[in-house]
């Protein structure tokens, strides 16, 4: 179940389409976020002359398109598809999954406590909504430790309910920083030079932290953790020490981060 919102898309919207028909110079689809169908003209199907508009579309296709013009007063929508990039593509798709784990959230919250689905849906979004851009991003932020259901005025009657089917379903995503450190040393205990600064490195990292050598003096650094705040400094606590241990004039250190 995909909720659906109220009156018309705004011109520029991204909108979730399902073609229903096509015809010779243009294209019609349900927009599944609304109640209603809309058009795609030829012209904006895709770059270029056109020989086969089936090519690009078929009946059943799920789509993603721009609005381009809203007539308010007749309902009609125009829509294009050449218009919308990978990018705008790829994150309106990461959007309507995240929606449809929310709308999974509440359902089974609804029947836990045997209430209307829908009801419960409308009543939470419109809560969650007057702080955050979208209901995901307010249940992440509960998961993160930032707010709780109470304080966003989530009704009593099923904040317990709702807050383990939260944490059941959304897991804080990890910030990941990977790199290596190039360590030599021309000391006669080199090697446990090495070893002394690499004890020292790992030392300060955090639990999801993985120091590997991968060969010709170099050693893979995983680094993961909730906030990028946390990775950072968890990276540059673990440089400062090798820097620090290494740098007596026979040695060399250098830490290369990955792109």
């Amino acid at each position: 179940m995909l909720l659906k919102k109220q009156g018309l898309p705004e011109d520029d919207e991204l909108v979730l389409c399902t073609v229903t028909k096509i015809h010779f110079h243009s294209v019609f689809v349900n927009l599944d976020e609304y109640n209603m169908s809309a058009m795609i003209h030829i012209s904006e199907i895709a770059p270029g002359r056109i020989r086969n508009i089936r090519d690009f579309v078929v009946e059943g296709k799920v789509i993603v398109c721009k609005v381009l013009r809203v007539d308010r007063e007749r309902g009609h929508v125009d829509l294009s598809l050449r218009r919308v990039n990978d990018s705008q593509k790829r994150l309106k798709l990461e959007g309507i999954k995240k929606q449809q784990k929310v709308e999974k959230i509440v359902e089974q919250v609804a029947k836990q406590l045997k209430l209307d689905n829908e009801k419960l849906l409308n009543e939470i979004s419109e809560i969650v909504l007057k702080k955050y851009d979208s209901v995901h991003d307010g249940f992440e932020s509960i998961v993160k430790g930032e707010t709780n259901l109470e304080e966003l005025g989530i009704d009593k009657k099923y904040i317990k309910e709702l807050d383990e089917s939260i944490r059941t379903r959304i897991k804080p995503e990890e910030v990941i920083i990977k790199g290596k450190f190039v360590l030599k040393s021309y000391e006669a205990d080199g090697n446990e030079v090495v070893k002394s600064a690499l004890k020292k490195a790992i030392a300060l990292g955090n639990k999801k932290t993985s120091l590997v050598y991968i060969g010709a003096g170099s050693y893979k650094l995983v680094i993961k953790a909730e906030e990028y705040k946390e990775a950072e400094s968890v990276l540059k606590n673990m440089t400062d020490a090798v820097t620090k241990h290494m740098k007596a004039p026979n040695n060399f250190s250098e830490f290369v981060r990955d792109e």
